[in-house]
């Protein structure tokens, strides 16, 4: 006889998997043998560079490195986590007390709010938004607020919009510039801003800064803790996944204020055991010896949004070029919803992309497509969505 059993209360609050029909009719057309060109998930194309590989080879090779490793990482990892900051954003960093290894910046995101977060307490929330941002607050026992990211506010949250009596419960804030999805990038004032409104209402910070290496036409992205006083009320993760094309990997950091750090780092303790030792010391080679390989990544994902932006365009679609991230953000042609669209393309063309509304309501009207393919893959799925436009005109 099967057991009885019911989903907890806090997982029963998490919205369906809105993409679940899209991989349903993705498979199938994949069993019957449809080539399908899939822009729908972030993950690079581009493999990790080969002096990594090789050193995390090495490294795995060696017995010292079999054994649990440190919660907190090994020193010399938080040394070159301290010292690349230094050099990228001219922040200094105490590597024991400020700097944290995680097991992919996702790992410290969904657990941050299990260390300052009681039940009944709001964390505000961009939307749309990395979905981890609302699951971690629900397994927290939190009350998620959601900041509406709207283009004629250039997708930046409205702080004075948000609801007083809500804001009063306010905890903690989820930020994430250069943004995903809608790839809008913020400037130094926005982080001042963010960090008065921060001490005024005495909410911690967690900016999500995983794109901030993926920049174009030179334009260098900011740090949140560059902002005058942001280490006084925040933290930053950041993740070596895009940087470095390590997706796989799983490896991460958050850096910053030293008591956030130590709550997190006790979450932590409690939960993992550490990075693979040799997978850090790849991290270290990454961080010491990685610069030229991103902006080589740089130069390929700018050619990439080039041509797909061009191409869009010339066919009387609406996309802008970002500054940064590898996200086009694409406002739906009239007479589609964004799974409406989406579906569409994934039928008729056999694209995937990811309908905006499953990163939030203020996601509708928008899909999301990933410049994770190469060259000749954009071009073909340009030319599928020109044969489908000329289709319909």
């Amino acid at each position: 006889m099967a057991l009885k059993f019911r989903y907890s209360e806090r997982l029963k609050k998490l919205p369906p998997y809105l993409f679940a029909e899209i991989d349903k009719i993705k498979r199938k057309l994949l069993q019957e043998g449809k080539d399908i060109i899939d822009l729908g998930v972030g993950d690079p194309d581009i493999p990790t560079p080969t002096h990594m590989i090789e050193r995390l080879y090495k490294a795995a090779q060696d017995p010292k490195n079999h054994n649990y490793a440190l919660d907190a990482g090994m020193p010399e990892l938080r040394k070159a986590i301290a010292s690349w900051y230094k050099k990228r954003f001219d922040i200094d960093l105490d590597p024991q007390e400020e700097v944290l290894p995680l097991i992919g910046s996702k790992e410290g995101i969904a657990h941050i709010p299990l260390a300052f977060v009681n039940p009944g307490d709001v964390v505000l929330i961009p939307e749309p938004g990395y979905p981890v941002y609302f699951s971690s607050t629900v397994f927290a026992g939190g009350d998620p607020y959601f900041m509406p990211l709207l283009e004629k506010n250039s997708f930046l949250p409205v702080y004075h919009d948000i609801d007083a009596q809500e804001l009063k419960k306010a905890k903690l804030m989820f930020l994430n510039y250069p943004n995903n999805p809608t790839s809008a990038t913020c400037d130094m004032s926005f982080f001042e801003n963010t960090v008065e409104f921060a001490k005024k209402n005495n909410i911690i910070v967690c900016h999500d800064a995983a794109y901030t290496e993926i920049f174009f036409d030179g334009k260098k992205q900011p740090s949140f803790l560059q902002a005058g006083g942001a280490k006084d009320v925040g933290i930053e993760f950041h993740s070596l996944s895009k940087t470095f094309c390590m997706t796989g990997w799983r490896i991460g950091f958050a850096v910053g204020n030293p008591d956030i750090i130590k709550g997190l780092g006790k979450i932590k303790s409690n939960i993992d055991s550490g990075i693979f030792q040799a997978i850090q010391l790849a991290g270290i080679e990454a961080l010491e010896r990685g610069e030229s390989d991103t902006r080589r990544f740089n130069k390929i994902y700018q050619e990439r949004r080039d041509i797909f932006v061009e191409g869009l365009n010339s066919l009387g679609w609406k996309a802008g070029k970002p500054d940064a991230t590898f996200y086009i953000w694409l406002k739906v042609p009239p007479g589609y919803t964004s799974s409406e669209l989406a579906m569409v393309l994934l039928k008729e063309c056999n694209i995937v992309c990811t309908p905006g509304n499953g990163f939030g309501e203020d996601g509708e009207g928008y899909v999301r497509f990933a410049l994770t393919r190469d060259k000749g893959r954009i071009i073909e799925a340009l030319e599928r969505i020109r044969k489908l436009h000329e289709k319909r005109s």
